[in-house]
This record gives structure tokens, C-alpha cells and sequence, in this order.
């Protein structure tokens, strides 16, 4: 819907002259129940979520997302901020109030020479990575293009380059955003310090970020990919061999052990679809040949059943999850994840009998490597926990037909209360199931200073608690 179309006060919730007037002044788009798009505007990702606001605003720039933020305050609406999307926990989205969606904030620029990206709020990891690999560069971020670099970011953001140049927010280097109160500010090191601490790491509870800067990396144009399938039976086997091969890993390999099951598509063999399998997968983004020679064992912890390891262009390995974690609204997710501080063989066996037991082909089980630089920065020096774990543990849990969901949201559940035996509870923010993030939940995976420092920002700029649709810090007044 513009800004000149009526807008029906039973679909907004709000009084006609108070539409009419935020329309007027609009210069993005709205979209309201009524509207024919309405549908394909709500939808996120998750096809567990099936929520329906009754205001989308397609924010055109600063202006619109201060009048969005000032409309959901002053009338007492749910707020919900949208970059991507992809947020598997839904709080893109809310129902019967507003969504600020950033999706035309999506200009990006790149300082080649002061290797710094400049990306509006709603920009996606894709984009980015297209802008900067044309001058040889790249930006931490994540692993599916279609994702939002927002949410992400202000979560934490592990890539393929995290042990080498740290979590996406690790990489900030300034943000703009608007605040509870309608105000627009800029926060770094200098200017609102308080503010960038908490925003690298605390997720979107200080404000809409209309305004990423990042540092960039030369990167590319070619890294080498780990990428050795194994029968799952060899499960014990490669999982110890994986960890045994990585305890002296250089910063320049980011890996993954990965249990899935081979999908039925043109990118894998027929006559493999549906294959349980045990994946040893990584990234090293260094020379060539020094990649080619650290990933050999890797290569040879079994028979493989397929081997897609060698040379690959940084824009495809990006790009290499993107058939199977894109697609809006076609499979339910919930994911857990888990920060580990050991990958002894009784956690190993503990999770392959776990793993025969997945509710669906589509859950994908991944342990991933973490260290390197993303462990050397000091804990405070960020809001971001979990620094310090050696291993993530992430239960991305899928399935399709909704009379599953119990049966599959109970195994994931059940699956990490036994893998959290031993373990602190810290979680990475990003892989967050709906309606999980507990006070506890929160206090372990910041730990107890970083909290604490977290609780007084949010009961600085944002008292009233209007950004909650996200792994909530509550502030003191809530």
C-alpha cells in the first residue's frame, strides 16, 4: 500500500487520523491486512511462525523508522524489527502490532582503502559479500546469503572467517540507530561508548540499527573447502579424528562437524539422497597450498562417500548453503545451541545416539570449532559471551509436517538438557528456539559482569522495555 491509499482502522488497530497521518508523512510503503501482499510481507523463514501484525512498514529511511518507532510507543503496540528475515526464533515479526521492516535500507559502500564497509540495516550477508569480494575483500559475517547482516551482527555473527577475524559484531566499527525515545544516534568507541559495548553482542534490545560499519579483509578470490562426507556409521571414528586433527588448528581454518542427511537435489548424487552422513567441513582462508596440505587427514578420517574438498571461490563456498536454508515457509524449524568447554568421547557418543534418533532427515547437528580470534578478545571487551568455549554446539532441528512439531521441538530440548550436563548453559543468542530466552538462559550465556552491564544500558535508553521481540534484557523499571 503507498502512503496516498486508505487505510481501514479494523485492520490497524489505531485510529484513522492517527493512520492518515503517519501515511501522509511515509515515505516508504505500508502494508496492512488488507492489502493483497500482506501475506508474502508477514512471512519469515520459519515455517513454525505464523504471526500476523497489523501494521508492515517498509521504511524508506531514518525518518520513517523514527515515525514507526514513535507510532508503536505512543498507541502501546508490539514492536518487531525486520532486516532478513531469517531469525529462526521469529521475532521479526509480532502479532497486532507493527513491523519496522529495513528491507529498502540495503545500500552498501566499501572504503577500499580504509577496508571499512559501510551497509544499511537492512542489507543481507549476499550483498555484502558481492560489494567486497569485487575489490578482494570480506566482511566476518555469516554463512547463508539470504540472511539479514542486522540481527546477526548485533547477536554475535560466526562465519567461515570467525577464527580468524572474530564474530561479525567483533568487526563493528561504528552503527547508527534510533532509540525507544525517537532519537537518532551513532555509537563507537568514542561517541556513545556505553551504547556500542552493548550492541556488539546484547541482539536488538537498545534500538532499530539503521547503520552498519564494518572492517573488511582481503579474502579470496579463491580459499580452499574442506568438505568430506562420511557414512554415519563411521560416526565415532570421524567425530574423534575431527577433534584430534584441530587441537592445533591454524586461525586461518573455521570448521564444522556436521551430521545431516544428503537432501534429494541436483547438487549431491542420486544414488546418495537421503544418506545419513557425518560431514567434516571447513574453510581456510590462507594460501592455497597451506590449506590443500592442513585439510589432507581431515580427507582420509574414513572412506568418504563423497568428497567435495579443493579450491573454490570465497562467493561460492558463501553461497553453498543457500538451497537448504532459504526458502521461506517451506519446513518448521526449532534450533538450540550450546557453548562446550570439552569434546571428550563420552560427549561424542552421548550425541551420535542422539543423532540416530533425529526427528527428521532435515535436522542438522553441527559441533563447531570456535577459538582463534574470536577467544583472544577479552570477555568485557564486548557484550558478546561464550568467548572463551572451545566448542558450539547448534540443534538445528527441521521438519515439515506440523503435526511433528511436538515430537520435534521435545527431542531438541531433551537432546540439549543432556548435552548441557557438565556444561555452564551458555548459549549462542543467535540459534534461540521461540519463547527460550529465560533470565537465566540470558545471565549464563552473558555471565554475570556482562549482564549486569547489559541490564543498566537497556534501563538507560530503552526503560519501558518497547524492544522485547528478541532474546530480551529486561531493564530494571520491567
Amino acid at each position: 500500500m503507498s502512503m496516498s491509499s486508505p487505510i481501514k482502522t479494523q485492520t490497524s488497530h489505531l485510529s484513522p487520523e492517527t493512520l492518515a497521518e503517519f501515511a501522509a508523512k511515509l515515505t516508504g510503503l505500508i502494508v496492512t491486512p488488507d492489502d493483497a501482499d500482506y501475506d508474502a510481507a508477514r512471512i519469515v523463514w520459519n515455517g513454525a511462525i505464523d504471526k500476523k501484525p497489523a501494521l508492515i512498514v517498509r521504511c524508506a529511511g531514518v525518518a520513517d523508522v523514527i515515525d514507526a518507532v514513535e507510532l508503536a510507543r505512543d498507541n502501546g503496540l508490539p514492536l518487531a524489527v525486520r532486516g532478513g528475515g531469517h531469525n529462526v526464533a521469529g521475532n521479526s515479526v509480532c502479532d497486532s502490532g507493527i513491523v519496522i521492516d529495513l528491507g529498502l535500507m540495503n545500500a552498501i559502500r566499501v572504503d577500499v582503502g580504509a577496508q571499512r564497509v559501510r551497509a544499511g540495516g537492512g542489507a543481507t550477508i549476499g550483498a555484502v559479500d558481492r560489494e567486497t569480494q569485487l575489490f578482494g575483500l570480506a566482511v566476518p559475517l555469516g554463512v547463508v546469503t539470504g540472511t539479514g547482516i542486522g540481527g546477526l551482527t548485533l547477536c554475535g555473527g560466526h562465519s567461515w572467517l570467525t577464527r580468524k577475524h572474530g564474530f561479525a559484531c567483533d568487526n563493528l566499527v561504528s552503527v547508527d540507530l534510533v532509540t525507544a525515545d525517537g532519537r537518532f544516534m551513532t555509537a563507537n568507541e568514542e561517541e556513545n561508548s556505553d551504547l556500542f559495548w552493548a550492541v556488539r553482542g546484547g541482539g536488538g534490545n537498545f534500538g532499530v540499527v539503521t547503520s552498519f560499519e564494518f572492517k573488511a579483509y582481503p579474502v579470496g578470490p579463491d580459499v580452499t573447502l574442506c568438505g568430506a562426507f562420511y557414512p554415519l556409521e563411521e560416526g565415532r571414528k570421524v567425530y574423534r579424528g575431527w577433534r584430534d586433527c584441530l587441537r592445533d588448528a591454524p586461525d586461518d581454518f573455521t570448521s564444522q562437524c556436521a551430521i545431516w542427511s544428503i537432501p534429494a537435489h541436483p547438487n549431491f548424487p542420486e544414488e546418495l539422497h537421503g544418506r545419513p552422513v557425518i560431514v567434516a567441513i571447513g574453510v581456510h582462508s590462507g594460501p592455497l597450498s597451506e590449506g590443500e596440505a592442513f585439510i589432507k587427514p581431515l580427507r582420509a578420517l574414513a572412506t568418504p562417500l563423497l568428497d567435495i574438498s579443493g579450491p573454490i571461490s570465497y562467493i561460492d563456498v558463501q553461497q553453498a548453503f543457500d538451497p537448504f536454508f532459504l526458502e521461506k515457509a517451506h519446513r518448521l524449524h526449532f534450533w538450540k545451541s550450546l557453548y562446550l568447554q570439552d569434546l571428550d568421547n563420552r560427549t561424542i557418543d552421548r550425541l551420535l545416539a542422539r543423532c540416530a534418533e533425529r526427528p527428521n532427515p532435515w535436522t542438522l547437528v553441527t559441533m563447531r570449532l570456535m577459538g582463534g580470534a574470536s577467544a583472544r578478545m577479552p570477555a568485557s571487551a564486548t557484550a558478546l559471551g561464550g568467548r572463551e568455549a572451545p566448542y558450539m554446539l547448534s540443534i538445528d532441528t527441521g521438519w515439515t509436517d506440523k503435526s511433528d512439531s511436538d515430537h520435534a521441538i521435545q527431542w531438541t530440548r531433551d537432546f540439549w538438557e543432556e548435552m548441557r550436563e557438565g556444561q555452564d548453559g551458555s548459549v549462542y543468542l543467535n540459534f534461540v528456539g521461540a519463547d527460550e530466552d529465560s533470565e537465566s538462559m540470558m545471565r549464563a550465556s552473558y555471565g554475570a559482569d556482562n549482564y549486569r552491564r547489559l541490564v543498566e544500558t537497556k534501563t538507560k535508553y530503552d526503560p519501558q522495555n518497547l524492544f522485547r521481540l528478541n532474546q530480551n534484557i529486561r531493564p530494571h523499571a520491567a
